[in-house]
């Protein structure tokens, strides 16, 4: 279960905090479908506006249309947070969650440069404006493929580390060989530097600002590069066979987020304790 999602902020019994409840967070609903769609073009459009705002000549022409086009989208995403806020019965919880300090992030930068004299052109309010982009990762909240690989990727993070670590030992002492076998007269003139040069190498990205001379060091530099190649489908196995696994996993029994009984079928609509409306499962 992510933290912040629906499912462990507490449903509503009933009254308008209910309703509000199943078109922010139920996107089974048609109003709840109508919603997604357009908060996640105002995402859409509000993150092409920041990446425009950024080129000067842009700025020039537009400046006014974007300061308009910023607020309007700062007003809406501020109610929507405002109403994540009040519809949900848990407010703290997804408050201090990861969607819930994205979708903070997403409007205080807009409020916090009104602090700050544009004339000034303080380098401070540039950075508070590009803290907008933060917005991107609003979408996360609206595509369940998102949410299944960040609990894939939690579920993998042990293997991962282990994985990574192996990595790291290798670069070390790959990059430590290159120092003693090429030297400074190569290039190589510390260990920190040897060290980054084998990171570029078994990444495959390699940009050729340090590159061997002898025979040895090309002999090692190989060897790296097929150690690279090979590494780079380790992680994505992980998290591919974690996903594959919680795809095909059966589904799990729930709570009632009303009076907290436990044990209900994946498939029940109704609590048989209370009678509380459940969320699909």
């Amino acid at each position: 279960m992510i933290p912040g999602s629906q499912t462990d902020l507490g449903r509503p019994a009933q009254g308008w905090r209910r309703r509000m409840y199943e078109v922010i967070f139920e996107s089974e609903t048609a109003a709840g479908r109508v919603f997604d769609k357009v908060i996640v073009a105002a995402i859409l459009v509000s993150v092409a506006v920041v990446i425009a705002d950024s080129v000067p000549a842009l700025n020039r022409r537009l400046r006014v249309p974007f300061d308009i086009a910023e607020w309007c989208f700062t007003l809406l995403f501020t109610a929507e947070y405002i109403a994540r806020i009040v519809s949900v019965q848990r407010p703290w919880r997804y408050i201090r969650s990861f969607f819930g300090i994205v979708d903070l992030l997403s409007v205080l930068p807009t409020y916090l440069a009104l602090f700050f004299p544009e004339t000034h052109a303080l380098i401070d309010v540039r950075i508070l404006r590009l803290l907008r982009v933060f917005r991107i990762f609003k979408l996360t909240d609206y595509m369940v493929e998102y949410q299944l690989l960040a609990e894939a990727l939690a579920a993998s993070r042990r293997k991962i580390m282990v994985f990574l670590s192996a990595v790291v030992m290798v670069v070390l002492i790959l990059g430590t060989l290159l120092y003693v076998v090429e030297g400074p007269e190569h290039g190589f003139s510390d260990i920190p530097t040897s060290v980054y040069w084998a990171i570029t190498t078994i990444t495959t990205v390699g940009f050729g600002d340090i590159t061997p001379k002898t025979w040895a060091g090309r002999s090692i530099a190989s060897v790296m590069m097929l150690i690279g190649w090979g590494t780079l489908a380790v992680p994505t196995g992980i998290v591919t066979a974690e996903m594959t696994v919680r795809r095909q996993a059966p589904a799990r029994p729930r709570s009632c987020p009303a009076c907290g009984a436990a044990g209900l079928e994946s498939q029940a609509r109704f609590c048989q304790m209370c009678g509380t409306d459940l969320p699909p499962g």
